[in-house]
C-alpha cells in the first residue's frame, strides 16, 4: 500500500517527510512529484512503508494534524487511472 498526502507544504522536503513517517517503521520510499513548468513542488507527496500495519497506524495519526502551518489529508493512495 501507498499513502498519499496532501496539502503539503511546498518547503516540506523529502528528509522532512522521512523524520514523520520514521515514527511510523521503515521507509521503503517517498515520492515528491515536481510541476514540470515550475520545477516546484505540487504540494502533496507518497509515501510507502515496509510494513502494511504500520501505514494503516501513521494514516490514523497524521490525517487531520496540523504540520508546517498546513492540516495534513493522509490516505491510503488510489491507484493511477489509465487515460
Amino acid at each position: 500500500m501507498t499513502i498519499y498526502i496532501g496539502n503539503l507544504s511546498y518547503q516540506a522536503s523529502e528528509d522532512d517527510l522521512r523524520q514523520v513517517f520514521a515514527e511510523y517503521g521503515t521507509i521503503k520510499r517517498i515520492t515528491l512529484p515536481m510541476d514540470r513548468e515550475t520545477g516546484r513542488m505540487r504540494g502533496f507527496a507518497f509515501v510507502e512503508l515496509e510494513e502494511d500495519a504500520k501505514e494503516d497506524v501513521a494514516i490514523s495519526e497524521l490525517d487531520g494534524a496540523e504540520w508546517m502551518g498546513r492540516q495534513l489529508r493522509v490516505n491510503k493512495a488510489k491507484p493511477k487511472d489509465s487515460r
